[in-house]
């Protein structure tokens, strides 16, 4: 378990119907763990380190890409996947099949994510950016940014993305948790109900209304830009 703790150090880094969300509840079924799940927590379980390494191996980069979404910050990012894969090791013991290992593994990382991000509400970001001396931190970033591409990253141009991540911090916890695990991750609703511990209904109201308010969000960043741009073109041609 320790060499695969050390390990960490190097791993990179439509509109929404009035009140849907008071529709009557839908529970979802649990998603339960499959045969690989229950034979890799029982290896986990055992102290395994071989466990250790492909637990590591599977979910290092959809954890990274969760955490990064919620986040948007590189750095804080790579410090949340440690934080991460540490938790998971100390608890593995408490769990209980109850649910698949990656709904499991999900709900602790957008856990660690958003307690990251009440943190920076109460306590302002005063250091300097260290990331490019830190080399911990690069190391985990470079590896596990894979040259793989996503189909959210298929779908959009780098400058429409920087713009929907932007967009996306502006939201609501709760709209900004159910848009990224759906639309971003692809999670299923069973899934995110489960990792979120809501009703299928809230679920599904969630997701709409946040995809209406990053809609709205976006259409209100885009004019503030051209406004912008509008007035330093202005100012750039009023004299001499």
């Amino acid at each position: 378990m320790a060499d695969a703790a050390v390990r960490l150090d190097v791993i990179s880094t439509e509109t929404s119907a009035p009140n849907a969300e008071f529709a009557s509840p839908a529970i979802a079924a649990p998603t339960m763990p499959t045969r690989a799940d229950l034979a890799l927590v029982a290896a986990l379980q055992a102290g395994s380190e071989q466990a250790y390494e492909q637990l590591i191996e599977q979910y290092q980069q959809p954890v990274y890409n969760l955490v990064y979404r919620l986040l948007s910050d590189p750095g804080d990012s790579c410090d949340v996947v440690q934080e991460v894969f540490i938790k998971i090791f100390r608890n593995i013991g408490n769990f209980r099949s109850q649910s698949s290992l990656k709904t499991w593994v999900y709900r602790i990382a957008l856990n660690e994510a958003n307690n990251r991000r009440r943190w920076f509400s109460r306590h302002k970001k005063h250091e300097v950016d260290l990331d490019r001396d830190d080399e911990q931190a690069r190391s985990l970033q470079e590896t596990i940014q894979d040259g793989g591409f996503s189909p959210f990253d298929l779908m959009l141009g780098t400058e429409t993305q920087e713009k929907i991540e932007e967009a996306l911090q502006k939201l609501s916890p709760n709209f900004r948790d159910a848009v990224v695990l759906r639309d971003i991750e692809e999670l299923s609703y069973e899934e995110i109900a489960e990792i979120l511990n809501i009703n299928m209904g809230t679920v599904k109201s969630r997701i709409l209304r946040g995809r209406e308010a990053l809609r709205k969000q976006l259409v209100q960043d885009r004019e503030v830009t051209l406004g912008v741009a509008a007035a330093v073109s202005g100012a750039g041609s009023s004299g001499d």
